[in-house]
């Protein structure tokens, strides 16, 4: 007998896991994601068989699993695959919130799939899945590095204060943004 929540998602937020990288320009999915079950007062429980904690739950009849890989972000594949493997899904079924230094600081883009624009996270996930046919939402982070920065020394260092100030409202932007593509 099907139950009456039969759509699925599963909404998976990139960044690093620990105390040192919390408010790193690279965490910016762990922050939305974050934010999002904030708000429905979701609690994460982590799931050393996935290594990656995990919220789930329904909103208006979609059943909604919200995943914080705890592999690092070279990795974050892993735990995607695992857990879509678990619960027989499919990449159809996968909304990654990501951070993109090719977009201005607080310009998000929603891309039903494609590449990976260079990023780590998105790469781990494409090879681990073998497809590139996900749904993404990249968050802009810009890239102002400093002379002889390294782009993982850019990604890897906290908001500035002009960001931290501006990065509730993106933050709750992106919130709004994940539950559009929920519908």
């Amino acid at each position: 007998m099907l139950t009456p929540i039969e759509k699925q998602w599963v909404v998976v937020g990139l960044g690093n896991p620990g105390k040192e990288y919390e408010l790193t320009r690279h965490n910016m999915g762990y922050l939305v994601v974050q934010a999002f079950a904030d708000e429905l007062k979701w609690n994460f429980k982590t799931e050393d068989a996935f290594c990656a904690k995990r919220a789930k739950g329904g909103i208006e009849g979609v059943t909604t699993h919200l995943l914080l890989p705890l592999t690092y972000m070279n990795l974050s594949g892993h735990a995607v695959k695992a857990y879509l493997d678990f619960y027989k899904l499919t990449p159809e079924q996968l909304i990654v919130v990501t951070d993109d230094v090719a977009l201005p600081f607080g310009e998000m883009r929603k891309r039903d799939f494609g590449g990976t624009g260079g990023h780590n996270g998105l790469k781990s996930i494409q090879a681990s899945l073998q497809t590139q046919n996900y749904v993404r939402l990249r968050l802009g982070i810009g890239c102002d590095k400093a002379v002889g920065q390294t782009l993982a020394d850019y990604v890897l260092q906290t908001f500035n204060s002009e960001e931290r100030e501006k990065l509730p409202l993106i933050i709750q932007q992106g919130v709004l943004e994940v539950k559009k593509l929920l519908n």
